[in-house]
């Protein structure tokens, strides 16, 4: 063999593999255009450096000046979120239709998952057949109690209305009786009442001359433009139905998406924050709201068997009510109770009297007795803090703020210990609300002093040296023994 000859062949066949590769990409260099690039560099350049110094404050002004402005702008802004609230009704309501049918779907794939893998190990679907069957057995159970409402509440509101027109003409001919009987008298009473009748007489004389037509038409657009508002709440609700069907097959791919956007635009330790509240929130309102829901089914249903045993009127009708109301927290019981008492003293007064002690009764084994046993300490709110925020939700956004109100706010509550916590513990300062009563105090120096030996209320460092010393006299004596 010719070395000679070889290295010019080899040298000739690099030349012409290179003149065929002229004007072409290389090989290395389309690969590095295939694949994803890394983001920036491995540091900041010093222009970068040199910018970076003035953004926070930059940042800060911006912030000032769109706050300004978003407060002088707060009707348009307002007026644009409620319209983005309108259109996306069917999607809300799809997503608090899904969170209340979830437990259902859950408790579904937990049982039949596990059954049909071990009876059909060979399937591969059995997750979505599963999870198919909690979803249609939720709609179900969900259309099931909407139904049974309707059909307890529909016929028992008729026969309510029809008893009503019945007998409240003949009791209000019983009060003119009454009247009649007083005002035929020279009594002080019956020219009181004289006075007030010829004044109410000419009062509605003068209404129904002037006013009554234009409180027609008036009442007439409402009622259209309502009709109008049910169907269009009836359609959204439908569509949500849609929505939540959606939801419950996706939800573990949405939690996933969230959790990889959360890791993404935050820091580790910001990200595992988030999500800790996230949870938490969710364990909250989740056992807040499930929990009043069966409470109040409880108390419904107590309410239906105590009317039915003292032979009240409108027992069904009332019983719903009082269940219905009972799902608002503290004024739901009064809320319920007083116009059921109404409509059964125009039947019976003596069986309203009896109705007001009766649901007094049943509220107080409610609230300290069913209450706590079914929702325990969800919240971890006082009665002041719950009424606080009923009121507060109540006021902002009505019935669904107060009925959501207590969980929301104990989800604040939790995060504002959480901080208040935090910042005691970096200042080796006890954490119990306890320990700081009249007979304690903290020094100039920043250390925690109690007049009384109290366990519970040692500094965290004091602590941890106890049990350091308790572990190794833990571990002297078991040297010992051996």
């Amino acid at each position: 063999m010719n070395p000679e000859k070889d290295g010019q062949t080899q040298e000739g066949g690099t030349k012409a593999r290179k003149r065929e590769n002229d004007g072409k990409p290389q090989t290395k260099e389309h690969e590095y255009y295939i694949n994803l690039p890394s983001f920036g560099k491995k540091g900041p350049s010093k222009l970068r450096q040199q910018f970076n110094k003035g953004m926070t404050a930059f940042i800060v002004i911006v912030t000032c000046i769109l706050f300004f402005f978003a407060m002088l702008r707060m009707d348009d802004i307002s007026r644009v979120v409620r319209l983005v609230v309108h259109i996306l009704k069917p999607v809300i309501y799809g997503l608090g239709i899904a969170y209340l049918l979830n437990p259902i779907v859950k408790f579904v794939d937990e049982h039949l998952e596990p059954f049909l893998n071990k009876k059909f190990p060979k399937m591969k679907k059995a997750a979505k057949i599963s999870r198919s069957v909690g979803i249609f057995l939720a709609i179900v159970f969900m259309f099931a109690i909407i139904g049974a409402l309707f059909n307890m509440l529909i016929p028992e509101l008729y026969r309510s209305i029809r008893d009503m027109i019945l007998t409240v003409p003949s009791q209000i001919n019983e009060a003119l009786i009454h009247m009649t009987a007083l005002m035929s008298g020279d009594s002080a009473l019956g020219q009181i009442i004289a006075q007030a009748l010829k004044e109410a007489t000419t009062f509605l004389e003068n209404w129904m001359r002037t006013d009554l037509l234009n409180q027609v038409n008036v009442f007439m657009s409402n009622l259209t433009e309502g009709v109008i508002n049910v169907i269009n709440e009836l359609l959204n609700m439908l569509i949500g139905i849609i929505v939540s069907i959606y939801v419950l097959f996706s939800k573990e791919k949405f939690s996933m998406q969230s959790k990889k956007i959360i890791y993404a635009m935050f820091k580790p330790v910001q990200a595992n924050m988030i999500l800790h509240l996230t949870i938490k929130s969710n364990s909250i309102f989740g056992g807040f709201i499930i929990g009043k829901i069966i409470d109040s089914a409880i108390i419904g249903v107590l309410c239906f068997l105590g009317l039915s045993v003292l032979h009240m009127p409108y027992t069904l009708l009332v019983s719903v009510i009082v269940g219905v109301t009972n799902v608002i927290p503290f004024f739901g019981p009064y809320i319920g109770a007083i116009p059921s008492a109404i409509l059964i003293m125009l039947s019976d007064p003596k069986m309203g009297i009896y109705f007001i002690i009766f649901i007094l009764i049943l509220q107080q084994l409610d609230g300290n007795v069913i209450g706590p046993t079914i929702l325990g300490d969800s919240t971890g709110l006082s009665a002041f803090w719950v009424l606080f925020s009923i009121l507060l939700g109540g006021g902002l956004f009505g019935v669904v703020g107060m009925i959501l109100g207590v969980p929301t706010f104990a989800v604040l509550y939790y995060i504002v210990n959480m901080i208040v916590n935090h910042q005691l513990e970096k200042r080796h300062l006890p954490t119990e609300t306890a320990c700081y009563d009249r007979m304690s105090y903290v020094d100039a120096s920043g250390n925690y002093v109690h007049s009384t030996e109290n366990e519970m209320c040692r500094q965290p460092e004091e602590q941890k040296k106890e049990e350091v010393k308790r572990k190794d006299t833990n571990n002297e004596e078991e040297s010992k023994e051996e």
